[in-house]
């Protein structure tokens, strides 16, 4: 006969879940995503990428890094559309900076920014180790003017392969006003966050934490409006904390 779990197993079972530094799965099963990481990510890690992952882990803002799984996903989709001009809004430590620098060829660039250079400067050592810092600008501060800036020329319309947000909710629509212009036809934009800690399907009355509920009507209205944006084609996926990517089609 089943019985209902007390609240001391229930304590217990929350406890156990999501161990895992910086975790953002959305899966409902530890085992289940373990599995996944000890299977086909963590085995195939470059070694860069598990030291600043490791680094990052000893953090007190750790859970801000982009999952070990969407790390080896972006790898991948930059490898496959042969990206090189990139660009990434919201540095943090680097991780999915690195992910992207170590996919790029050798004369590849990516336009990185931060509000917070002592961040990426704590990851920065690895990324210089492995060879790739050449291909990064950093540049400290609101992306917005930066953003501003590049719009003004012409020249730069259409000139990145691959756009990556993960940054502040309540602008990215006003990135994507932007970046819409600076992608290419057929080039992709990944904005990351967008299921939100599945904050989008919980109810008004939820106990969410003070961040996630001051952020989450941001996130919903970005999705509704990517959803019905006629430049882009879109797939939302529940990869780390749900990635929202968009191709340019006109």
């Amino acid at each position: 006969m089943a019985t209902n779990k007390t609240e001391e197993q229930q304590q217990q079972s929350q406890a156990g879940r999501h161990q895992e530094v910086g975790h953002k799965s959305l899966l409902q099963s530890d085992a289940l995503y373990q599995y996944i990481l000890e299977t086909s990510v963590y085995p195939r890690e470059p070694e860069p990428m598990k030291e600043l992952r490791e680094i990052t882990a000893k953090h007190p803002w750790n859970l801000m890094t982009t999952s070990a799984d969407e790390g080896q996903f972006l790898n991948m989709l930059l490898k496959l559309i042969n990206a090189k001009n990139t660009m990434e809004i919201g540095v943090y430590t680097g991780y999915s900076l690195l992910a992207t620098a170590l996919a790029v060829p050798d004369d590849g660039k990516i336009l990185a920014m931060d509000i917070n250079r002592e961040n990426y400067e704590l990851g920065l050592p690895v990324i210089q180790k492995a060879g790739v810092a050449h291909k990064i600008d950093f540049k400290e501060g609101p992306a917005m003017p930066v953003l501003d800036e590049l719009v003004q020329d012409e020249k730069n319309h259409g000139s990145f392969d691959f756009i990556f947000v993960d940054a502040d909710k309540d602008n990215y629509l006003n990135y994507h006003k932007r970046l819409i212009e600076l992608v290419k036809v057929g080039g992709l934009i990944g904005y990351d966050n967008t299921l939100w800690n599945g904050s989008v399907v919980a109810p008004p009355d939820a106990p969410l934490r003070k961040y996630v509920r001051y952020y989450r009507d941001f996130v919903l209205e970005l999705n509704k409006a990517l959803a019905v944006d006629p430049r882009i084609e879109i797939c939302m996926l529940p990869v780390g904390d749900g990635i929202t990517l968009c191709r340019r089609l006109k």
